[in-house]
This record gives structure tokens, C-alpha cells and sequence, in this order.
């Protein structure tokens, strides 16, 4: 670069001695005469401006919103910001970049959902009430105090929230009246087995306040599986925003002190505060927007879904066709165990069973010596052509014996005397047949 401006070198060459373009040489010149030297180390790549990036004024009100209300999150304070008319309204991630910019929440890895965790929900207000009891009241007096609590299970609308200084079975039956003549009686009531709710664990089970007042009104009371408070996940919860909204350490007067203020923060919770399960919806809306559901159980009011499940076999209908009757039999067949095929030799003929044949050689054999049978045969017969010559033997005629001749006779002469004797006649002729002949099969 001197070289061009003291010895008078052109662009172009001081740029190919250099190796860079005559661009970049042109660059570097004007930076040295907008700042000497120095202007020509590496500044920062940041563009000078970003259109997207939030604005200084809605940057304030995200920090004061939060600093205002700890337990708001990215999305309630979105929420708030688009309803307060905000434009642009800022997306859920981009409130949370700020909080993360400014260090009000720290950056931590999100929760992933247990995929074992299935959620249900009912089809329709007062179909069933999730009740337990939760504790942390503080008095100034240093006693404390528990709250019946109760959430509808399709709107979210608390329905009770009555404080009483012991769990008692009378106080939480107190609170259940309470609720049921302010909004109505449900069809069902899910609960833990906690003592002031049900008695099957008693010896022996024994039928308590609270189902005495659910079998008089008609509400069915159903019950969790020990230790499984999942179930009742949605009254959990309640207890949770509770906890963070309105506990929060405090310190109450006295216990009609601390049941007023509960009274004011659950009117809230119920018409100002919006649900995230519910569309961002208050749960003392008259009118819910509707919202995908996620696995329900099936109710009086729901329907299941409209696309056809394929058969089991092994759990068939109640109509079986054709094609579920194979299917089953194809099923069991290849299910049934497979059997061994025999190992047993196959039978092979002797020397003796050969000699034994009633062959055209056995036969003139048998006359030369008077009828009798050879018990063997010499030792050309027997040898390695054994097989073949039982293959070649040609089909053979079977006769009758001469002692079968002389007992059919016999036999048939003693039917003739019967005969006589009974008074009828019969021909010696046709007594002395000779026997059919058979073919070997």
C-alpha cells in the first residue's frame, strides 16, 4: 500500500504482488486515508442493522411484565402483550430470547414429555370433579391450615377451595356441599384413598361421610390406584399455580383472612386468567373454543374415532366371518407345536420272507417235497441283489390250502345235517363249492 502511495506503483501490480484483488486493494486504500493505519485492523462483521430483532420499547415492557409477575413465562407474557395490543406481537421463542438476553431466567434444557404418560380429558363441563387437600396456609399465630380443592375436568374451573384447620371428614364434606349447591352436582368425583375421602382400607372397609354423600346425590366416586398421583394430574397442577401465585411464602392474619384473599384469587383464577390447555381461554368462559383432544377414555359423550381398527385374531368379535374362522385355524396351525417324524426303520425283507413268497420256484419246489414249505434258501439266493429281486417279483395268485379244503368241507356237511334235520332239503353239489380266488392286493 505504500508503495502505491509514495513510490507510485499502479493498483493493479501492488494488488497481484500482494495477491488479492485490485477491489480489495482499493478498500484497503480508502480506510487509510479515512484513518491512517489503524483503520486498517480487523473491525467487527456485525451487521448495521437487524429489521427483525425486537424493539428497545417492547424489550422494557417484557422486563417489567416479568419483573412484575415472576410466575409468568414466555408464553403468558406473550399472551399478555398481544391482548395489550403490541405490534408486531412477539412470538413465544422471541420473548424468551429476551428474558434469556437480559438474565431474568436462566437457559436450562427443556423437560421432554414421558411418551408412558397418557393424557385424557372428558368430553363436556360437570362430567367429572378431580378433588384432593393441599397444605401450606401459614397463620400468624404459627398454626397452619389445609384447603379442599376441586378442578373440573374438561373446563378447568375450580369449584371449591375452602380452608379449614385440620383435615377433618366433617370440614372436607363441608366443602363438598359447599360446592355442589354453588355449581351443581357432577356425575362423577375422582379422588385419592386418602381417610377423609374413602374407607376400603379399613378393617373392615367401611363406607365414610364423603360416600355417603356421593351415593345420596348420585354421583359415582371413583378412586385412584395407590400411589399414583398422576391420575389426578390436573387438580396437581392447580396446586402448583397455587403454590407460585398466591402462597408464595405468605403469612395470613387468621383463617377468614386467608379464605377471603383464596376467594378473590380463585374469581380470578376462573375469569381473568388465561389456560394454556384451553387455548389461552379464562375457564369461566361461557364458550370454549374446541381444541384437539388427547386420549380419552370413552364416556356417555364421546364417540370413538371414526377410523375402522383392524381385527385381532385372537380377540375376534362377536360376528365371525369366513375370512377371521381361517385366519384363526391358519393361526393356530403354525402356533402348534411341530411333531418329530419317525425314526423307525423301514422293513426289509429277509431271506426267510423271500423263501416264505408263494414264487413259481417256491411253488414247484413245495411239489417236489410233498407240500412242504422251505424254512430257508441256499446261499446263492441271499446276497446284495436282495432289494432288486423283491422289486421284480410279479404279482402272485393266493390259493387255498389243501387242510382249508378239508375244514370248508367239513364245515359245510355239518350245516347240511342242520339243515335236514330242521326239514329242509339241500344238494350235496352245493355244499362242496370250491372257494373263490382271491388276488393278492
Amino acid at each position: 500500500m505504500l508503495s502505491v502511495i509514495s513510490d507510485g506503483m499502479t493498483v493493479k501490480d501492488a494488488a497481484a504482488r500482494q495477491g488479492v484483488s485490485r477491489q480489495t486493494m482499493h478498500a484497503w486504500l480508502a480506510k487509510y486515508e479515512a484513518g491512517g493505519l489503524e483503520a486498517l485492523a480487523d473491525g467487527s462483521h456485525r451487521p448495521h442493522g437487524c429489521p427483525h430483532q425486537m424493539g428497545a420499547e417492547l424489550e422494557a415492557a417484557v422486563a417489567e411484565m416479568r419483573r412484575a409477575h415472576v410466575g409468568w413465562g414466555p408464553r403468558r407474557i406473550g399472551y399478555e402483550l398481544a391482548r395489550r395490543g403490541a405490534a408486531p406481537a412477539p412470538s413465544e421463542s422471541a420473548v424468551y430470547r429476551c428474558l434469556v438476553r437480559l438474565g431474568l431466567i436462566e437457559p436450562d434444557t427443556r423437560r421432554r414429555r414421558r411418551r408412558d404418560w397418557k393424557r385424557w380429558e372428558r368430553g363436556s363441563p360437570m362430567e367429572l370433579w378431580q378433588m384432593d387437600t393441599v397444605g401450606g396456609f401459614l397463620l400468624a399465630d404459627g398454626a397452619g391450615a389445609k384447603a379442599l380443592t376441586g378442578v373440573d375436568d374438561h373446563s378447568r374451573f375450580c369449584v371449591a377451595a375452602a380452608l379449614m384447620a385440620r383435615e377433618r371428614t366433617r370440614a372436607v364434606c363441608d366443602g363438598l356441599a359447599a360446592a355442589m349447591r354453588a355449581h351443581g352436582v357432577p356425575a362423577q368425583i375422582l379422588t385419592d384413598n386418602g381417610k377423609v375421602f374413602t374407607g376400603r382400607f379399613n378393617h373392615p372397609p367401611v363406607e365414610v361421610l364423603f360416600d355417603r354423600i356421593c351415593r345420596e346425590n348420585g354421583v359415582e366416586h371413583l378412586l385412584t390406584a395407590p400411589r399414583t398421583p398422576t391420575t389426578t394430574g390436573k387438580v396437581e397442577r392447580f396446586h402448583r399455580s397455587l403454590r407460585e401465585e398466591f402462597l408464595a411464602g405468605r403469612v395470613f392474619a387468621s383463617l377468614a383472612t386467608a379464605q377471603a384473599e383464596l376467594d378473590e384469587w380463585v374469581f380470578a383464577y376462573n375469569h381473568d386468567r388465561p389456560h394454556q390447555m384451553i387455548g389461552m381461554q379464562a375457564p369461566g368462559d361461557p364458550v370454549l373454543p374446541a381444541r384437539p383432544r388427547a386420549s380419552q377414555p370413552r364416556t356417555r359423550h364421546h364417540r370413538p374415532h371414526p377410523r375402522p381398527r383392524r381385527r385381532r385374531l385372537g380377540r375376534p368379535p362377536g360376528r365371525l366371518q369366513r375370512r377371521d374362522l381361517r385366519r384363526l385355524a391358519a393361526t393356530q396351525r403354525r402356533q402348534a407345536p411341530r411333531r418329530r417324524p419317525s425314526r423307525r426303520p423301514r422293513h426289509r425283507p429277509t431271506a426267510t420272507d423271500l423263501a416264505r413268497q408263494r414264487t413259481p420256484q417256491n411253488r414247484q419246489t413245495r411239489r417236489q417235497r410233498g407240500g412242504e414249505e422251505e424254512t430257508s434258501v441256499p446261499a446263492a439266493d441271499a446276497g446284495p441283489n436282495l432289494k432288486q429281486r423283491v422289486k421284480d417279483q410279479p404279482k402272485q395268485i393266493c390259493r387255498p390250502s389243501t387242510e382249508g379244503l378239508q375244514a370248508h368241507k367239513a364245515f359245510a356237511q355239518f350245516i347240511a345235517r342242520l339243515l335236514v334235520q330242521a326239514g329242509h332239503s339241500c344238494s350235496s353239489k352245493a355244499t362242496h363249492r370250491p372257494m373263490p380266488v382271491h388276488k393278492r392286493r
